[in-house]
């Protein structure tokens, strides 16, 4: 399995390392724009920037970061592995140097960090604006198609050749552009502004009556694109392969997909909520968001902090029923199907917990947009008693569940500050639904098992890595 966190991490212990294919060291000043770095870091003043890389460009990181020091004098460090997704700016690890400012290379997901300052250099990944250009007029014979260009972080310097031989054949092309941060000031009418992209749309039927051609190899940013924008038809050309193509990805097959695990969210009654981000601006509101949502569907709640997400780690948790991933739009999606419990996202836990919001068609990936202030903000309706409230039926059990909002009665405190009576001395403790729930386990974890088990001399273990002990092979003395 590999997802946008993890992977089995053979391939990692397998690596061997070396100069970079993407990125030759001779051109190591045009690719990682070390004078824009440059400008960035004496223009602020920093005395001390983190160098934040992805695994496929870390063999340059030490060039890198030794020609900035010798042309800024300020001090480089290193991330050399990130808390979560790399396309985030790792805000927490940058901290941890006391870094004044991040310099992001690589692939990003554009989401605002507002702890540090942050510059993007994407890396000038090569593409070939003639073939381009050709597979655009093979899918669209039409001069006069409606049609908004999207491209991938990294062939974003490209699209300005690219729009300079499509506009004069197409005058209802429009090309999106590169947003880093917020941009100033409200949306004007028939504006979009999501992604880290920002275009004008001025067809009648908005977005709806256009069609999307998006330059960059398939992944995750691609899927996003195509659940949000799913009224949309998409094309894209691989500047890797050389070749256009419709896209065939069955959206309503995903969306479906995801709808079904609204309904799973919908019968769960213990939701773990995964801390996926700790550099995206509104993350914090986001999660108070949505232990208030759950408190009011009457659903009990436990925030996770357990970096990169993967099956062994959630699987420790068998008492929560489904999880919500509170992480960046690209990440947001994680196919959960080789995980113990599903993973939903926070418009897909909205769904589920808030009567108000209904199934309109559209997709939101980016969790900004469900906060207050925002354009998809919907206020929880108010609380109906249990005995006023509609019947629901689960379509997966086929059982009665509650569909309403509650309030708890006001004697009844939450679970993080209420207490009992421990023993006759009238010592207090915390009653915890986890550990009730854990008390009933039948295989609880290591007991010490003091003065029952006989003291033995330590003996040499095993040396090496787990896939290839230094002693494999030969018999044990």
């Amino acid at each position: 399995m590999a997802t946008a966190f993890s992977s089995d991490g053979e391939a990692a212990l397998r690596r061997e390392l070396g100069p970079a294919a993407v990125a030759p060291r001779g051109d190591i000043d045009g690719f990682y724009e070390m004078g824009r770095a440059a400008t960035f870091v004496r223009d602020g003043g920093f005395r001390k920037v983190a160098l934040q890389f992805p695994d496929e460009l870390l063999p340059d990181a030490a060039a890198v970061a030794a020609r900035m020091e010798a042309t800024t004098g300020a001090e480089m460090y290193v991330l050399g592995d990130t808390t979560y997704g790399s396309c985030c700016v790792d805000k927490v690890a940058a901290e941890h140097a006391g870094a004044e400012a991040v310099l992001h290379y690589g692939p990003a997901c554009l989401s605002p960090c507002r702890k540090l300052p942050v510059l993007h250099i994407f890396g000038q990944q090569p593409v070939d604006i003639g073939r381009c250009a050709k597979a655009f007029r093979e899918l669209y014979p039409d001069r006069q198609s409606h049609v908004v260009v999207l491209s991938d972080v990294v062939y974003a310097h490209a699209m300005g050749e690219l729009e300079q031989q499509l506009c004069p054949e197409y005058p209802n092309i429009v090309f999106s552009r590169m947003v880093c941060g917020d941009p100033p000031g409200p949306a004007l009418p028939g504006e979009v502004r999501q992604f880290g992209r920002q275009f004008s749309v001025e067809t009648p039927g908005g977005l709806q009556d256009c069609a999307m051609f998006y330059v960059g190899a398939e992944g995750l940013a691609l899927t996003s694109f195509m659940l949000t924008w799913n009224c949309c038809p998409f094309s894209s050309f691989d500047p890797v392969t050389g070749c256009g193509r419709r896209e065939t990805l069955n959206v309503n097959r995903a969306l479906m997909r995801r709808l079904y695990l609204v309904e799973r969210a919908r019968d769960a009654r213990v939701v773990g909520i995964l801390v996926g981000t700790l550099g995206v601006a509104g993350y914090l509101t986001v999660l108070q968001h949505l232990r208030e949502l759950l408190r009011r569907a009457g659903k009990r709640s436990y925030t996770l902090a357990v970096g990169k997400p993967n099956p062994a780690k959630l699987a420790n948790f068998l008492e929560v029923d489904i999880f919500v991933l509170v992480a960046c739009a690209q990440n947001s999606l994680l196919d959960s199907s080789d995980f113990y419990r599903p993973i939903v996202t926070p418009y897909e836990l909205e769904l589920a917990c808030n009567p108000a919001r209904e199934w309109t068609g559209n997709y939101l990936t980016d969790f900004r947009d469900l906060l207050p202030g925002a354009r998809a903000h919907m206020e929880l309706p108010p609380s109906v008693p249990a005995a006023e409230a509609v019947p629901d039926i689960s379509l997966i059990t086929g059982e009665m569940r509650a569909a309403h909002l509650c309030d708890p009665p006001a004697s009844q405190l939450p679970p993080s500050t209420a207490l009992a009576c421990r023993d006759e001395m009238r010592a207090l403790t915390e009653i915890s639904p986890a550990a009730s729930f854990l008390e009933s386990r039948s295989w609880r974890g290591l007991e010490q098992q003091l003065g029952q088990t006989p003291v033995s001399k330590a003996a040499q273990g095993r040396r090496g890595i787990a896939i290839a002990y230094e002693d494999e092979g030969r018999e044990q003395p």
